[in-house]
């Protein structure tokens, strides 16, 4: 994995009010081409009205609240998922372009693109004859 992207501990301080609840890191896969790099986030039951993306300086944040579908009037004597938040932050490169992040959620994937800033990008020269 090259150096555009990092994993950070640093907290939001715009986002304090939920930093003591207790969150899931969700898995990352990321990817690098030679314009923009990509991540895959596993956010299983996140529905996308529950899903927060935040760039600050250079801090991605990525938030997602799974809403545990129960039948009405029951409650769950053992369930396996007890921590219905995901959380994961990432220190960007400076060589991202962080205004024009994409992002799509699919089947519980969240897909971020991140292009580079053009002069990040390889370029081809051209030559003229002299």
């Amino acid at each position: 994995m090259s150096k555009e992207i990092t994993q950070s501990d640093k907290q939001q301080t715009a986002l304090d009010s939920t930093v003591n609840e207790r969150a899931v890191a969700p898995a990352v896969d990321v990817f690098e081409d030679e314009t923009c790099i990509t991540l895959l986030a596993d956010m299983p039951g996140v529905p996308r009205d529950q899903l927060e993306l935040h760039v600050e300086g250079d801090t991605l944040l990525i938030e997602g609240r799974v809403q545990p579908q129960t039948p009405n009037g029951l409650e769950a004597i053992y369930a396996e998922l007890r921590v219905p938040r995901w959380r994961r932050s990432f220190t960007l490169s400076r060589e991202l372009d962080t205004s024009k992040v994409d992002a799509s959620l699919k089947d519980g994937v969240l897909t971020l693109r991140i292009p580079k800033q053009a002069h990040a990008q390889p370029r081809r020269i051209a030559v003229s004859a002299g």
